[in-house]
């Protein structure tokens, strides 16, 4: 099989020189600077590392960045606080909170207190029920950042039988809804699998367009895809690895080796969903700061 790997890397580098011509636009033209403003609390590494890497994204595309990094031990009212803040702060036009949060934490509170208009993650109800409904809303980051990828690499979506292995509120329930929307980069037939599934790959293996968000490695190998079958691989994971100076590897959820002698098109990892999130967030960040401008925020 003569097989694509799709570089997230590149596409996101390219959406991103893009996106801070845009910013430079919006600063000569109204004087606004897109800000984004991250809540942090807690010290976990792999939030540690995503946060410093949004604030390096920021800086490279010449946005506002504030974040607030706050102790493991902060009460739900102070994290409230800090959201309150930050959504009548006039240079704040996106507000993200790391997740997951303490256990001490309602996360269902923290997010819904997010003024709709500076929900630029799409986590709220608000930009929920909108997405649902067609209504204009800021997309989740994940799933906007795969239809992107869909597009940018000439993938039809429309007429086609999209498979979504995952069903969480992040990435598997809005990706799906995303595939099956009429619009540019939907129209499919969308079937989502989860752990209730029974003979997962018999539902993998009739997917046109696979999308595999299910947290754990190899979920999905090269025997369970349909040959020249698109394949996204949302999966993160931290594999022990003696060989390597950190201790480990990063795997995706998907076998990668054998899923790319069946594949026509596959996203690797790292280097494919991951930089397009990030992206996806700028973006949103950029539109809500437009949206200001005009004072529909």
């Amino acid at each position: 099989m003569n097989t694509t790997i799709l570089d997230g890397k590149k596409l996101a580098a390219d959406m991103r020189a893009d996106i801070a011509s845009q910013v430079a636009q919006l600063k000569a033209e109204h004087g606004v600077t897109p800000g984004l403003g991250v809540i942090l609390i807690g010290v976990d590494p792999a939030s540690t590392s995503y946060v410093t890497a949004k604030e390096k994204a920021c800086e490279e595309a010449g946005m506002y960045s504030q974040d607030l990094r706050v102790p493991a031990n902060t009460t739900q009212e102070e994290a409230l606080a800090l959201v309150q803040g930050m959504n009548a702060d006039p240079r704040i036009h996106g507000i993200l909170v790391q997740l997951p949060l303490p256990k001490h934490i309602d996360e269902s509170a923290v997010i819904n207190a997010i003024a709709p208009e500076k929900d630029v993650d799409g986590f709220t109800p608000v930009n929920v029920g909108r997405m649902m409904i067609g209504q204009t809303c800021y997309l989740p980051c994940t799933p906007h950042g795969i239809i992107q990828m869909l597009l940018k690499a000439g993938v039809q979506t429309s007429g086609k039988h999209a498979v979504v292995v995952g069903r969480s509120n992040i990435v598997g329930k809005p990706v799906a809804h995303l595939l099956m929307r009429k619009a540019e980069g939907g129209n499919a037939t969308v079937t989502v699998c989860h752990t209730g599934t029974r003979d997962l790959a018999a539902f993998t293996r009739e997917a046109d367009i696979l999308v595999v968000a299910a947290g754990r490695p190899d979920t999905v190998t090269g025997g369970m895809i349909k040959p020249g079958a698109v394949v996204i691989d949302v999966g993160v994971n931290r594999i022990p690895d003696a060989t390597k100076k950190c201790g480990f590897r990063l795997a995706g959820d998907v076998d990668f080796e054998s899923a790319k002698e069946v594949a026509s098109l596959i996203t690797p990892v790292p280097g494919g969903v991951g930089p397009m999130t990030i992206t996806m967030l700028l973006y949103n960040t950029l539109e809500s700061a437009r949206r200001a401008c005009k004072g529909d925020g």
